[in-house]
């Protein structure tokens, strides 16, 4: 009767499932601990002082331009468009002719996108004055 739980289709996972719910935990706590032991716990006034070097930080305005938004969502956008051409290139020989020609048309409402995004200065980086 002992083989009937070995040979479960699932059996593997749940051993992995229990030795990683044991495994995790562990090595956090040996994480802690280690990190506890190895730690230096006298305080010093260079230890309590400004972690970053040069002078002392004032409050400034974000001046993150919405530029850097834009060519971000667009490197996304044909980054994704291009990740669409991988299945196409994979079944090139089953699609054919009509495969083909939907690819082109693709590539061509791709291009069409990229001239307008090029033309509309999207692509150009303007200096915040």
């Amino acid at each position: 009767m002992t083989h009937v739980v070995t040979e479960h289709p699932y059996f593997g996972v749940f051993v992995l499932f229990a030795l990683t719910s044991i495994a995790f935990p562990a090595t956090l706590w040996a994480a802690r601990f280690v990190s506890r032991k190895l730690a230096r716990l006298d305080t010093e006034r260079l230890k309590l002082s400004i972690y970053e070097c040069g002078p002392e930080v004032t409050k400034q305005p974000n001046t993150i331009s919405a530029q850097f938004y834009l060519i971000a969502l667009l490197f996304i956008l044909f980054d994704v468009e291009i990740i669409f051409m991988f299945p196409w290139a994979i079944d090139f020989k089953l699609l054919g002719w009509f495969g083909f020609v939907e690819m082109m048309l693709f590539i061509l409402l791709l291009t069409v996108g990229f001239v307008y995004a090029w033309k509309k200065g999207a692509l150009e980086w303007h200096s915040i004055k």
